[in-house]
This record gives structure tokens, sequence and C-alpha cells, in this order.
């Protein structure tokens, strides 16, 4: 009853929103500002919300009249032991229950969400992740709040995107806006927000909305600002450049700060491969562990726990002994490695700011008692490695600059902060390819250097794209014959099969070129089974485009033979290297199209067509009988009925679910209707069969 209630109100809210946009006849851009300005507003409202949900937890686990730190320092043994234990016994089942999403430092989950999702997020992550970071950190789990701040922002912006009904191409541009407003609202860095969107989220400084980016992130700094004043996250002193000859120190610095980097990434996701693979132990349990080791690391050395700034505080101003910044280098990996591994909630960011003010300050304290004429204070060198940890665990260097500057205003620290971060990506990148956040997707087989063109390739089958009009040559036909056929044949690589018909190898041009010479006094002892290659490889009709052109570069062919999945010696066609370029680009059309109409079917409830071109329609169908429970591979309904199917809307309990240009192997049901588009008689066919 309730849940029919809830559905009305949103359907007719959604409606209604609908209506108003249309009556007020918005352009575009000018509704996705709207939109971006509620995306700020309730971004900068969790980021002050989390914030108080930190402080309230820290103050009940660890009470105290001073900072967070101190209190730790106060409480009795016990306590220290056993708050971050009872943390990971309250966090675990409530990710494992609720929202897996949950888990870790959260930025590579929205970016998986972007990369496969086209940016959808379920509305319920922000209150888990809010919930379950909040958790972790006031117990004493040594990680960072920016990082849930983040995907709590992201979540924000997909939800209200999802709600208005934003296509998938804009979304994406929404769940940006939500992680800026997050930055800017955590450090109070309006400009850095904005370019951690572009730099990481969206991996993408070509953002055709970016506009809405920036909105998004001044709104969430000025709600911010508001209710919590023009703080700042560090107390940071003035910078000086004492000497032009200090210059180079920071490029050692930066060395440094890049083989740290490249240490943390190595030992947190090693720490997640022992959790998941190694260790026999239910997962919903396995944050107590953490907060064990956190707990027991802690009796010692207290600054692990928390987020830290305490302790950056200290190393800016140079009040950090040398040789226990040192050892909290190595003892914050293992301590936020431990946290994240085991099945806790939070960023990376603080961690890495932390690590990145142990190692400035250790290094300043060795070259100012080395060169003490010519070098700053130790806190000069912590500020500054503060942006190359940053650089070098992120790959965002020019986030990692603006941040630092934002919360320093100090233009004479640029120099040598441009220096450190460059130069701490560049080792780290040496160390290792993929950042923190992209060595997650990478290992759930999620490749994004490519960028849209693996996917798009990915989703394009042979099948689609391979002929079987081609030219074979037989083994036993002679070299005249052999070059006859290639002269009047298509491309550089042809097929060589024997009398039945089944494939034995390849010949090129380039492997004939040698013999073209002595043609007449080969021409009859020579034959097509003597300069066949054997080395080659095929395609099958289910493979798809990506694998057939990882193949052909590997050759170096334009060409590679089509053969039966289950008789591999079968020869079935060939597919062309221009065939695929076409097929490619007829699938990006085809998406634009689908992303700058989809939401003239969405805002029209009663409008089921949307006419693009003549004689072509974009429309909405229920499936016919004989498709439920089929898979759209199966019913192959491009090649069968002429049509695409761009989208598919799903009726469920909570409301209808969009899926946006769904994998081929989508199980259609009886509750999905079906959004195609292609020749209006096609569809019309398509309607009327049973």
């Amino acid at each position: 009853m309730q849940q029919n209630i809830f559905k009305n109100i949103y359907a007719s809210l959604s409606k209604r929103t609908n209506l108003v946009i249309e009556r007020a006849k918005l352009t575009e851009h000018t509704f996705m500002i709207i939109v971006a300005i509620i995306i700020g507003i309730l971004a900068g409202f969790a980021a002050i919300g989390i914030r108080f949900l930190i402080e309230e937890i820290s103050s009940i686990s660890f009470a105290g009249d001073g900072n967070l730190l101190e209190n730790i320092i106060a409480s009795p043994w016990y306590i220290i032991v056993l708050a971050p234990i009872i943390g990971g016994l309250i966090v675990g089942p409530l990710i494992y229950f609720f929202a897996p999403e949950a888990k870790g430092h959260g930025v590579p989950e929205v970016m998986q969400a972007i990369l496969l999702r086209g940016g959808n997020i379920r509305p319920r992550v922000a209150i888990v992740k809010a919930l379950a970071s909040a958790i972790t950190i006031g117990t004493g789990g040594s990680v960072g709040r920016e990082g849930p701040i983040i995907q709590i922002g992201s979540s924000l912006g997909s939800t209200v995107g999802q709600f208005f009904r934003i296509p998938s191409k804009r979304l994406k541009t929404l769940v940006g806006c939500g992680a800026a407003a997050g930055i800017a609202a955590a450090f109070n860095a309006p400009i850095a927000g904005a370019l951690f969107a572009v730099e990481i989220i969206l991996m993408d400084f070509a953002v055709a909305q970016f506009s809405p980016i920036v909105i998004s992130s001044v709104m969430a700094t000025v709600i911010s600002h508001s209710f919590e004043g023009n703080f700042a996250a560090f107390r940071v002193p003035a910078y000086e450049l004492v000497s032009p000859y200090e210059i180079s120190f920071y490029f050692l610095l930066g060395a440094l700060a890049g083989i740290v980097s490249y240490l943390f990434i190595k030992v947190l996701y090693f720490s997640e491969e022992f959790f998941d693979e190694k260790l026999k132990f239910p997962e919903y349990l396995r944050p107590i562990i953490g907060g064990l080791g956190i707990g027991l690391i802690a009796l010692v050395f207290p600054q692990v726990m928390g987020v830290g700034y305490d302790s950056i505080n200290l190393a800016l101003h140079g009040d950090m002994l040398w040789y226990l910044a040192f050892g909290l280098i190595f003892l914050k990996i293992f301590a936020t490695s431990l946290t994240l591994g085991s099945g806790g909630s939070g960023g990376i960011f603080a961690p890495s700011l932390f690590m990145g003010a142990m190692v400035g300050a250790f290094f300043g304290y060795v070259v100012n008692i080395v060169f003490p004429e010519i070098t700053a204070g130790p806190g000069a060198y912590a500020l500054v490695a503060m942006g190359g940890m940053v650089a070098g665990t992120t790959r965002a260097p020019i986030t990692a600059i603006i941040i630092v500057f934002e919360l320093t205003k100090e233009y004479e620290i640029i120099l040598p902060l441009m220096i450190t971060c460059i130069i701490s990506m560049i080792i780290s990148s040496r160390l290792s390819r993929e950042s923190i956040y992209t060595l997650k997707l990478l290992l759930r087989n999620i490749s994004i250097k490519e960028g849209a063109e693996i996917n798009v390739m990915e989703s394009i089958y042979t099948k689609e794209v391979y002929t079987d009009d081609y030219t074979a040559i037989n083994l036993r036909d002679n070299f005249s014959q052999v070059v006859n056929e290639m002269v009047g044949g298509r491309g550089s690589v042809f097929p060589v099969v024997n009398d039945s018909g089944r494939i034995s190898g390849v010949i090129t041009t380039n492997s004939i070129k040698d013999y073209l010479f002595e043609r007449d006094s080969l021409s009859s002892l020579l034959i097509a089974n003597d300069i066949l290659i054997t080395e080659f490889e095929t395609v099958t009709p289910d493979d798809n485009c990506q694998a057939a052109l990882d193949k052909m570069r590997k050759y170096d062919f334009d060409g590679i033979p089509v053969v039966d999945a289950r008789s591999p010696k079968v020869l079935l066609g060939m597919i062309w290297l221009k065939d695929i370029q076409h097929a490619y680009q007829r699938e990006i059309e085809r998406r634009d199209i689908t992303s700058s109409l989809a939401s003239s079917i969405s805002m029209k409830e009663d409008e089921q067509h949307v006419h693009f071109i003549e004689g072509y329609s974009i429309a909405e169908i229920k499936p016919p009988a004989s498709f439920t429970n089929k898979s759209i591979k199966e019913l192959n309904i491009r090649a069968k009925f002429g049509v695409d199917v761009l989208s598919v809307k799903t009726k469920e309990k909570r409301g209808e679910k969009i899926k946006a240009i769904p994998s081929p192997d989508y199980i259609i049901t009886e509750n999905d209707t079906l959004v195609v588009a292609g020749e209006i008689r096609s569809i019309n066919l398509l309607k009327h069969i049973d």
C-alpha cells in the first residue's frame, strides 16, 4: 500500500515537473544549470552533514575536551582497541546487506557507474555511504572523509538526474556535478572541485557542458561557507621560497613522493586481494579484523587513527619529529590499507595528504640540516609534498596543484608545487601504469584507457559486420591462379581452403611479393600450399569487433577469416577493417541520436513516437509475447526486423527503471517496454507480431 502511494507521488511530481519545464520553454543548457544548482546545494548540505556525523561519533568514541588526536591519546587502552572493532562490527553488515558499492574508497565505483551504467547510481548509496564512512572514521578507521563526500555527491547528482529523467549522456555530467560539489565543500576549493570532476570522474577535459559542473562546485562552497564559515581544512603557514637553488630539492621531493605513491597503491591492493581471496572469513565480519589491527597500532601510534588532520597540522608547522614523520609514512600506508582492504568505508584523499605531509616533513628536516642557508623549514616541504602525493596516487596533477594553491592562496608556492606534482606523477606512472582509482577498475576487467571507443567496439558483434562474399584460394591453385585471384579480390588477406572448403591458412599480398619477379618460371611449379601462412587467427560470429581488431593489429592484417564456433575449420566469411570502421561510425551516430532524442520521449508521457528523419521513427512498444524470456542476441532483432533497441523501460514496484543501450544478453520480460528506432513500416510490423 505504502509503496503504491510513494510510486504515485513520485510519478505525479515527475509529471508536474516535466509539465513546468515544457511550459517554461527552458533551453537544455538553462535546465542543466538549474539542476546543477540543486545538486550543488544538496551536496553542500551532505558535506556538512557527514562532517557533523563524524564529529558526533568521534566524540562518543573518544570523549575529551581536546582535538581528536589529544582525545585518543587520553583514552584508556581498551577504548582505543575496542572502538574500531565495534565500528567494523556495525559497518560490515551495513555495507554487505544494503549497498556493497559503499565499500572501499568510493571514487572507482562512481567511475564504474559512468563507464558501464551511464551514470546511474542507486539513491540508497548516498545514505549507506554516509553512515558507513562516518562510523568507520568516527571509531578510528584510518581513512578520509573526502572520498565518501565525492561518492555521496555523485549519488545525489545521479538521483536528481534520474528524477528528471535526464538522458544518459547528460546524466554523466550531473554525476560530475555531484563529485565537483563534494570536493569543493570538503576543501572550500571550488576550482579544484570542478577540475577533479573532469580530470578524474569524467576523465575528459572536452566536456560538452562544463558550466553546470562549475555552478555545482560554487554552490556547494557557498553552502559550506554559510553554515560553517570560511574555514580552512588545514592551518597553513605562510610559504616562502628561500633561494632559487632550492628548486632543485623539489625535484627530489617529487621523486620521493612518486615512490611512496607507488608503494601506497601496491600495499592497498595487496590488502584488498588478501581479504577478498585468501582470507576465509565472512565478508560482513572482515571489518572487525581491520578494526582490531588499527586499534593495536594506535596503542603506540595514535596518529594513524581517523582522517589525521591534527597530525598534518603539526607537520605543516614544523612540530613533527623527523623520525616520527618517517615512521608514520609506512604506518599510515599499512593502516589505511588494512581499513579499506578489510571492507571499511572511507576515502584515500586524506591519507594521501597525510603521507605527503610526513614525506615532506622528513625530507625538509634532512635538507634543512644539510643546507640551512638555502632551504625553508620542514613545514614548507610538507605542504608541497601533500600535493605531490595526491598527484602520484590519483594521476591528477592539475587537481593536486589547484587544491594546495586554493588552501594556501600563496602564488609563490606554484612553481615548486608544479615541479613536485609533475615529477611525482611521472615517477609513479613509470612504476605503475594505473592510478589508485583506475587499478581497481582494471582488476574488475573494466578498461578505460582507450575511452568510449573500446566500449562501442565491444558492443558490435562480428555477425553484424562480416561478409560471406569473399575470394578464397584453393590449396592446389598454381602461382598464376593465386596472383589472378588476389588481383581481382578484395583486401590484402585471402583465405586458403582445401577441396572441402575447410580453411588451411591465409595468403597476403606481402607474402607473395618476393615471388612476383619470377612469376613466369614459378607459375606452374609453385602452388598455394607452398606459400600459405599457417600462423593466423580467426574469429567467430559471436566474437565482438574489438576482438577482431586486436587480432588484425597483431598480424598487421586488414581482414580476418570468420569461422563456425563449433567447427573452427569451416569458413563462413571475412571481416574487414573498413567494414568495422563503418559499423563503429554508424553505432556512434545511433547513440548520438538516442542521446539527443531520448529526452523527447521521456518528457512527453503521451507522445510515443519521435520522427527524426523522413520515414524513420523512435517509438515505445510492448514486446510481442514470443519475445518474453529471450535475449536480444537470441532474437536478433536488428537483423530480422530492421530496428534497433535503444533502451528498455521496466516497470518495478518502486517505479520505472530505464536501461539505456541494453547489452545483447539482456533478457526481455513481460514488464518491459522497448524503445526502438528504425523505419516506420518495420516498427509497425514488429508491433503486430504475436
